[in-house]
């Protein structure tokens, strides 16, 4: 005889399905509205753009769900986007390999530092991520010698490539993206290290019980975020022709908000790659529809809009995971 699931339990996975079913119907719906009141909406350039510029989002949304997913944080990727950015720049005279090598590498690094803190030093990740994201921007403002940018070695035309050029017909970015996206999530659903990683969100102590290797897993995905971070500055570096020491400020509240939206808890134990990138792109949609409103007339609002929709988002979603008890036991 089966032992009916607890209360708690049906009810945050009910809250979990309507997250993500909820994010899906949501994109939908702002798809076909954008294609019914703008003309050139589903046009080959505004997709290109959209999915160009809003894969550098999605980067380091799926790292930071893996982070959430065991119930940490990770503050530090908007600094380690543009601390890579730099490094890739500076590393570009050397060919394109060595500079995405060298981008990603230099995330990983930032990401297994916080892990290490974490896990070593029993440091919160939110005060150890506070001090990498300021570390990580003081350094990258060093690399770049307190210059407002650092530009690619002109001849380095495959590292361009990498955020401008298109493949299949489909911005190289959104390709990376999709690829990172495929891994990420059979690793969450179909590997031990995503297994893992849930059991250790749902259940830190029970987990450590169970002789599963809690440090190792969140090692991992501190490691993990990082190097997607790395991976999104290569690809900024790429896109603007150099090293900006200066963006990423506030990436990380985006990443936060697209993995939320997506249906994963902040208290970890649930989560999915597939919802995080339709909360990616769901926030990426109604700022490209606000673009084109701008450009109707109907409305004027300023790109410091976006971090108020964002915000607003953010609490509004985490409003109703608390109220429909997503707090609860996974």
């Amino acid at each position: 005889m089966t032992t009916a699931a607890p209360p708690s339990a049906r009810r945050t996975r009910t809250l979990r399905l309507l997250s993500q079913s909820g994010v899906l119907v949501a994109l939908l719906l702002l798809v076909l509205f954008g294609a019914l009141r703008y003309d050139g909406f589903l046009g080959a350039y505004n997709l290109s753009t959209f999915l160009r510029y809003n894969a550098m989002f999605g980067l380091i949304a799926v790292g930071m769900c893996f982070v959430i997913i065991t119930g940490g944080i990770d503050l530090s990727v908007g600094s380690v986007v543009a601390m890579s950015s730099v490094v890739a720049a500076l590393l570009s005279p050397h060919g394109v390999g060595t500079a995405v090598l060298g981008g990603v590498l230099a995330g990983a690094a930032v990401g297994l530092l916080n892990g290490l803190i974490i896990t070593r030093l029993n440091i919160q990740p939110f005060i150890t991520t506070l001090a990498t994201l300021l570390a990580a921007r003081g350094l990258a403002l060093l690399l770049a010698r307190n210059q407002g940018g650092v530009g690619l070695d002109p001849t380095n035309t495959a590292l361009a490539w990498v955020g401008q050029g298109d493949l299949w017909r489909l911005p190289v970015p959104g390709v990376i993206l999709a690829v990172v996206v495929v891994a990420a999530a059979v690793a969450l659903r179909l590997t031990p290290f995503g297994r893992h990683a849930l059991a250790t969100g749902g259940g830190e102590d029970a987990s450590s019980l169970m002789g599963l290797p809690v440090d190792r897993i969140k090692l991992g995905v501190y490691g993990l975020s990082g190097a997607l971070a790395g991976l999104s500055g290569v690809i900024l570096a790429a896109q603007l022709g150099a090293g900006q020491p200066t963006e990423g400020l506030g990436w990380e509240l985006s990443a936060i908000a697209s993995v939320v939206v997506g249906g994963t808890l902040l208290t970890g134990g649930v989560g999915s790659v597939w919802a995080t990138l339709a909360g990616t792109l769901l926030l990426g949609l109604i700022f490209n529809l606000l673009n084109f409103e701008n450009g109707r007339g109907v409305i004027s609002l300023s790109p410091y809009w976006q971090s108020v929709i964002r915000g607003g988002f953010l609490l509004l979603v985490v409003v109703l995971q608390s109220r429909a008890g997503g707090s609860g036991e996974p």
